[in-house]
């Protein structure tokens, strides 16, 4: 497992990150014990780089994260986010929050959940249309200041929003999602990253885990999965996903891997400053995406990958359309 830098603000990370949203929520039943599991193995990897949100659960992904942290945080780089407001009595009500004083009480809360003294990385989860992202960043780097931030860093953005957010103050890292079947951030992101000295972190990198090839039918989704809300795995568009999936298997196949490695060395492969993290509860899981970065290409193998998962081949949104209204913002 390499180290490297991530951004230009001093945080170095694992070049392989753990997203460890789905141990408390969206992806059906969870295991504190199995989850703690998962993560002591990360580390033991050589993964420093986790990255939780105040909304997963809400709340109890950083807790839970906290408690794992305990009496090793200088060993971990911490990423968490706020931004989505979500009721814990009704969770299902969300809403978005940029203005300066939420900003600070966010942080305090988190960091207290956390049980630490300070974030690695905050991110802005989701830009807040009635706050100026300037504004937003403006109260962000006050926390840097107060030492409680080490970094600061945007979700789901648009290359004139990183622009505009960077010259109030540094941006070390960029998250969005990026995969073989969402390769929006192509058109200009990876590009603007590079030239400002941004790292770039893809959250799922493995499709939600449909780019696995273990999710074969809808009912393997257990009843309160998210994904079943979710347009990529419904109707039509689950059997044309599948399709493109059985196409990757064979190039995997091929090349002796499995058909998640090669979606994920992929990612990987296209450009020094991405991180992905992908998250699981599952020690199994974990072990097959660590050795997915012994896995390189030739460049006839890119292409050919490239041919059968060009930009725009996946079938539906990849959120419910309200949600959509939040993204590259």
């Amino acid at each position: 497992m390499k180290l490297k830098p991530l951004g230009t603000q001093g945080l170095v990370a694992s070049e392989l990150g753990l997203g460890c949203m789905g141990m408390s929520e969206f992806y059906g039943p969870t295991d504190d014990a199995e989850n703690l599991h998962t993560l002591a193995r990360a580390l033991e990897l050589g993964i420093n780089f986790l990255d939780t949100s105040d909304a997963y659960g809400p709340h109890t992904n950083e807790r839970l994260v906290g408690k794992f942290m305990k009496g090793q945080r200088e060993k971990i780089l911490l990423a968490t986010k706020f931004g989505i407001v979500r009721d814990p009595a009704n969770p299902a009500t969300r809403g978005l929050n940029g203005k300066p004083e939420y900003v600070q009480s966010a942080c305090e809360a988190s960091l207290k959940r956390l049980d630490t003294d300070f974030i690695d990385l905050y991110y802005l989860h989701r830009v807040d249309p009635a706050t100026p992202v300037e504004t937003t960043v403006e109260a962000m780097a006050k926390l840097v200041k107060q030492g409680k931030v080490r970094a600061i860093g945007l979700s789901e953005v648009t290359p004139a929003t990183l622009r505009k957010a960077h010259a109030v103050h540094p941006i070390s890292a960029v998250q969005s999602e990026y995969s073989l079947w969402s390769r929006e951030p192509e058109d200009s992101m990876l590009d603007t990253c590079r030239e400002l000295g941004v790292a770039f972190v893809a959250y799922s990198p493995l499709g939600r885990g449909f780019l696995t090839g273990q999710i074969k039918t809808f009912d393997d989704l257990a009843a309160d999965d998210y994904r079943r809300h979710s347009p990529r795995f419904q109707g039509e568009n689950f059997q044309k996903n599948l399709d493109l999936v059985y196409k990757l298997q064979q190039i995997a196949e091929a090349k002796g891997c499995t058909t998640s490695q090669l979606a994920l060395a992929w990612v990987m492969a296209q450009d020094n400053h991405i991180f992905p993290i992908p998250g699981t509860k599952k020690l199994k899981w974990l072990e097959e995406n660590v050795a997915a970065l012994q896995i390189s290409f030739s460049p006839e193998e890119l292409a050919e990958i490239n041919r059968i998962a060009p930009r725009d081949i996946a079938a539906g949104l990849r959120y419910p359309e309200t949600m959509m209204k939040t993204v590259n913002q």
